[in-house]
């Protein structure tokens, strides 16, 4: 592999053509993105300056109207309806988003957490009497995990739902106003039915949170007895999407409604689970469930990408301010500060891209299998990997999405040019789906609890079941690409200062060894809580939580590199190689220098070879800005889904600025 310090790319390759880049970034599920681009017009895009009301009543036609042709089900058994293919099914949702952000939400409530849910949880004799018309959408349903009071706990929600043999029912009850289903997409207008979350209890003994099939409306989309249906409220975004409020009144579900492919609960009332430990089971249960926390994390990509290319080619035609020696103004996108906003978060763009595409790749091998047995093992791996990634994810869209708006200036806040919708409507991804500091303390655990022996158990903080045992026993690190990194780190020389800063095998060292300090310095600092707090496990933990969040960030990012690294390797052409290792290095760059901080304080940068890294990411800025619009037409973006106003004028004020620039010359 030619290391990208070895690569000259201005003088040697030339423009790259954005559709052979495209090629790369579609993936392995490149038909799904065509069938999207060719089949979803302008009746899917976002309506400006609609009601509420109107939002939701145009998202719910449109819904059923999503040509079939897409596979937005697909994830689905073949016998009813789908595919098969689960990576195509998410692939689907990223591209929905792209279009308009509250179809994309409601398609994921619909066909990944509640379709997902039945198809998940239950046996063949829900999937017989259910699947083909949640497919079909004929049957509108919700997904009623989340509670007023506890969100992000899942494990000790508080709704109930009490066996009686004598009846052969469970009754399904709210106990108090805390233990709501809050914040439930498809609740207040749409949904018939709701896969409920619960405590299940057998004659006064708990049996851990289980999930029921129970319908919530009649025909005639009244909410049935027993049932309290009240809408959230107004919200910043997503206006399109009906979410709503569940409580139910001692409601009597039967007991065939139990989704049972974890757990059996006989006629006389016996339980009976495949998985003795309701912890592990519990977990092993949501683990099924992991799809839409990746939806989640690539819906969030492809509206930065939006965004990203909105602010790209408005910085081509909007100039600003002139020089004494011009003869006419400069470009946005020609000034350094400019690119300092565009290129770095472009380049983080395309670096989660490479490790969302590594994801879903090995996500579809381990959930395609149908109902086979799940490897619980590389389960486990996934859960963790997708935590951290849709934490990363979700935080940069916000990140990005706002400095496009200001980038744009003033035309990025109109409505007519996408921006405002955009942000408005991705600000709640990075606390749905998993709230983000809360996943990354789930990727955290995964990382110590290789070390658990060293202090103790780590169940007083988080679950460490939820996610992988050891720091190298990732998805990526069994595959041929970890002996990649293993080779370009090795030929890296033990002096930094007799290496460049372009050095792919230094800047994955540099990565390896931020997290594995950071992990060692956790463990050592967890290790002496428990010498001095063995009683406080809480404090334990709590005294720390700076330092395993950081350790969880640290471990995101490599990961993050790896892939994007394993990405190139893995390309055949030429000139889009050498551009993406440029990108590559931008990315890695921009990550060192925003820890410089940390670097030089641990002694892993001299103040020289930071200084250093500045320069060299502006020099990378001045190469990569005659690749700005490729990178961003890669892509591939149809410009009516961009859905701007000013991007439509482009032509004309590109005209009207050469009629200028040829008047003042």
């Amino acid at each position: 592999m030619t290391s990208a310090s070895e690569v000259a790319m201005s003088n040697e390759t030339g423009p790259v053509d954005p559709a052979r880049l495209r090629a790369v970034l579609d993936g392995p599920w490149a038909r799904v993105r065509d069938a999207h681009r060719e089949h979803l017009d302008g009746r899917f895009l976002p309506v400006y300056g609609e009601t509420g009301d109107q939002a939701r009543e145009r998202i719910s036609r449109l819904l059923r109207e999503l040509p079939v042709e897409l596979g937005i089900g697909g994830g689905f058994p073949t016998e009813y309806g789908g595919d098969s293919d689960v990576g195509a099914s998410i692939v689907a949702i990223e591209m929905l988003a792209q279009v308009d952000l509250s179809l994309m939400v409601k398609a994921g409530v619909q066909w990944g957490l509640f379709g997902g849910a039945v198809a998940a949880l239950g046996t063949r004799r829900h999937h017989d009497a259910y699947l083909r018309d949640i497919i079909a959408g004929e049957i509108f349903g919700c997904f009623a995990m989340t509670e007023t009071g506890h969100g992000s706990d899942v494990q000790h929600l508080r709704t109930t739902c009490v066996y009686d043999p004598r009846t052969q029912t469970f009754d399904l009850h709210t106990p108090h106003e805390a233990a709501r289903k809050d914040y439930i997409g498809n609740a207040a207008r749409d949904g018939r039915m709701a896969v409920v979350f619960a405590q299940l209890i057998i004659e006064g003994r708990r049996h851990g949170v289980h999930a029921w099939l129970v319908p919530i409306r009649d025909a005639h989309g009244n909410p049935l007895p027993g049932v309290t249906i009240r809408d959230a409220g107004p919200k910043a975004g997503l206006l399109g999407v009906d979410n709503g409020r569940l409580s139910f009144d001692h409601v009597s579900v039967p007991r065939d409604m139990l989704l049972d492919r974890y757990a059996q609960v006989a006629a006389d009332g016996t339980y009976a689970s495949p998985i003795e430990n309701d912890s592990r089971r519990f977990f092993t249960m949501l683990g099924t469930l992991v799809r839409g926390r990746v939806s989640v994390g690539g819906a969030a990509s492809a509206a930065t990408k939006a965004a990203l290319t909105i602010a790209v080619r408005y910085g081509d035609i909007r100039r600003q301010f002139g020089t004494a020696d011009a003869d006419r103004e400069v470009l946005l996108n020609d000034y350094l500060a400019h690119q300092r906003k565009l290129l770095p978060a472009l380049a983080t763009t395309y670096a989660l891209t490479f490790a969302q595409t590594e994801l879903v790749t090995a996500l579809s091998e381990v959930q395609g299998g149908g109902d086979g047995p799940v490897d619980e093992h590389r389960q486990r791996e996934l859960e963790s990997r997708a935590a951290g990634l849709k934490a990363a994810q979700t935080w940069h869209a916000t990140r990005a999405i706002q400095m496009c708006r200001e980038a744009c200036g003033g035309a990025g806040y109109l409505a007519e040019n996408r921006l405002p919708g955009l942000k408005a409507d991705t600000d709640v991804f990075t606390t749905f789906e998993g709230d983000n500091t809360v996943l990354l303390q789930l990727v955290a655990k995964g990382l110590l609890t290789g070390h658990r022996d060293e202090f103790g158990s780590l169940d007083g903080w988080g679950r460490a079941s939820f996610v992988a045992d050891q720091i190298r026993d990732m998805v990526l690190e069994r595959t041929a690409a970890r002996a990649l990194i293993e080779r370009l780190t090795s030929a890296v020389p033990g002096r930094d200062d007799e290496v460049a800063v372009t050095d792919r095998g230094w800047q994955l060292t540099v990565f390896e060894d931020r997290e594995r300090h950071r992990l060692d310095g956790a463990v050592r600092r967890l290790r002496n809580g428990a010498a001095t707090k063995k009683d406080h496990p809480f404090d334990i933990f709590n005294d720390v939580q700076d330092h395993v969040l950081a350790v969880a960030a640290a471990h995101v990012d490599r990961v993050t590199l790896e892939a994007f690294v394993a990405g190139i390797d893995a390309t055949t052409d030429p000139a889009v190689r050498a551009l993406l290792s440029r990108v590559c290095d931008l990315y890695a760059l921009s990550v060192v220098e925003a820890d410089k901080g940390w670097l030089l304080e641990h002694g892993r940068l001299t103040p020289a070879r930071a200084k250093a890294i500045t320069a060299v990411v502006n020099g990378l800025l001045k190469e990569l800005r005659p690749h700005l619009r490729t990178l961003v037409d890669g892509f591939a973006i149809p410009d009516a889904w961009l859905h701007c106003a000013v991007l439509r004028e482009e032509p004309d004020r590109q005209e009207t600025m050469a009629v200028h620039d040829a008047a003042t010359t």
